[in-house]
């Protein structure tokens, strides 16, 4: 069974679900900013009384909720540049099933005789996840917005479509930059890190190809050009090998066979 949330990390959960569900609503600009904000600074509460207490806990809906946190923290940046970013209904809805997630499944406590770099090598990986989670928001917009210009519409992504593409491939650089040098201290210092030498489990084996394929993404741009639906078919294909690296693999473990070793 897992063990309960004291009752300020379920209000901040609550609280921050609900101010992140106002966005969703056809309410005036100013109010939705607003909303989102207060939203995106209850998250990090959540996230730091979790984090910072006595027994951190960290599983699959504590990764994905910092994801959600994390992309919402590039939508804040964002919107300054450009004011007329229109993303905010969605991704005020992941925030809030992520909060809600992460309060209803803390995943397990971290050992305290774990490694000091420890930390350090999980912020690496969820880091990893939080770019290709915004790249692949980028390129749903950029998909959107093709679609759109073949069929002589208006955008209304609130970018330029050029400017999309270059921001999806930067997130997906930076990510894989990320994600390399996550696998090579797991592969190096995974004794130190975890207790253990290097293992190929479902989360290796998932982690590698999500990296042949962000790797082949990225050859692909440089060498050939790529672009397009053939290029965000690919970055699918590769968040969601990401995707089910940890996410997936710790949440067959800790909800279908309610293990947490």
């Amino acid at each position: 069974m897992h063990t309960p949330f004291p009752v300020l990390t379920w209000f901040l959960a609550l609280a921050a679900a609900c101010a992140y569900a106002i966005p969703a609503a056809r309410i005036g600009e100013t109010a939705a900013r607003t909303a989102l904000g207060i939203a995106w600074a209850l998250h990090a509460a959540f996230l730091a009384w979790g984090q910072l207490g006595a027994t951190p806990h960290f599983g699959f809906a504590t990764a994905l909720s910092i994801t959600a946190w994390l992309m919402l923290t590039v939508y804040g940046v964002e919107q300054q540049l450009y004011p007329k970013l229109r993303t905010r209904a969605l991704l005020g809805l992941l925030g809030a099933a992520a909060v809600l997630l992460a309060a209803l499944f803390p995943g397990k406590p971290l050992q305290v005789n774990s490694s000091a770099w420890l930390p350090l090598h999980l912020a690496l990986g969820i880091a990893s996840y939080g770019l290709f989670a915004a790249a692949v928001v980028h390129a749903t917009l950029m998909n959107h917005a093709e679609k759109r210009m073949r069929l002589a519409a208006d955008q209304d992504s609130g970018i330029p479509l050029l400017t999309l593409e270059r921001l999806t491939f930067r997130f997906v650089a930076a990510g894989f930059w990320l994600l390399t040098a996550t696998l090579l201290a797991g592969w190096l210092f995974g004794e130190a890190l975890y207790g253990r030498d290097w293992r190929w489990d479902h989360k290796t084996v998932f982690s590698l190809l999500a990296w042949l394929t962000f790797a082949t993404l990225l050859i692909g741009r440089a060498r050939f050009g790529w672009r397009g639906r053939h290029a965000v078919h690919v970055l699918y294909a590769g968040a969601l090998l990401l995707l089910l690296s940890y996410a997936g693999s710790r949440f067959v473990m800790e909800v279908l066979l309610e293990r947490f070793a």
